[in-house]
């Protein structure tokens, strides 16, 4: 009891400080002390955010900046604010300045590089669970459609991938033509499509379906298999060749 009055005393002196850190929490409470004794899995997201920041601003603990950062104000996606704090944003934030701004992006950028490195162990092109997984964390933060061309040869092995359209991935803009060139150009035997829903529903639209079957027909004329396409959303995905489109 003593030790939580004291706590208390000194956020009321910290209101007048510049940076207040952990350091004034009580020892049971401290990140740092949790994570010494109980491990790294022992902390909430909002400590292990507030171990990298360090510190937080006049009035506000590291906690509490923590806090801010991944649940602001009408959100509950937690961790996954991370990905969808851009640097300008996170500079507007108050107790967030230039150095705190570019940690947070940083170990945005490197959760979804670890998340990429580990599912290129399963890396399997044969299997649209695996495609999908490998690139999920680049794609389902996306805030518009990406349509994506993956370049396979007779192994099912990857020689090349290229961006073919962001925005509405539409029909009428979306030219066999211009997929089947890329291909060419790779000596591709076989390629895959995929894109994302920023909507985080996967399901595939009446559009989808459509652009899914010219390509397909198109690519029967020429000697290339459109093996799948595939859409991602939010963590969750849906393959059209699964699906029995193709």
């Amino acid at each position: 009891m003593l030790e939580c009055s004291l706590y208390y005393v000194k956020v009321y002196i910290n209101q007048m400080k510049e940076n207040y850190t952990i350091k004034e929490m009580p020892a049971n409470e401290r990140p740092y002390e949790k994570c010494e004794k109980n491990g790294a899995g022992s902390l909430s997201d909002i400590e292990l955010l507030a171990v990298l920041l360090r510190t937080g601003t006049k009035g506000m603990t590291a906690i509490e900046l923590s806090r801010n950062i991944l649940y602001p104000i009408h959100s509950q996606d937690g961790l996954l604010n991370l990905h969808h704090w851009s640097y300008e944003q996170l500079r507007k934030v108050k107790g967030i300045g230039r150095v705190k701004a570019l940690q947070i992006v940083c170990l945005a950028e490197l959760a979804r590089r670890l998340a990429k490195a580990t599912a290129h162990t399963l890396l399997d092109f044969s299997t649209p669970e695996s495609i999908a997984r490998y690139y999920m964390e680049d794609m389902r933060h996306q805030k518009q459609e990406v349509l994506k061309l993956l370049l396979l040869n007779t192994k099912t092995k990857l020689v090349g991938e290229t961006d073919i359209s962001k925005g509405t991935v539409n029909s009428a803009l979306i030219s066999p033509r211009e997929l089947f060139v890329e291909a060419l150009q790779k000596n591709a035997v076989s390629i895959i499509l995929l894109h994302n829903h920023p909507s985080g529903d996967a399901m595939p639209s009446k559009e989808d379906v459509l652009i899914t079957k010219r390509v397909r027909d198109a690519g029967n004329l020429i000697g290339i298999d459109l093996l799948d396409h595939i859409i991602i959303g939010d963590n969750c995905y849906v393959s059209l060749s699964e699906k029995g489109f193709i």
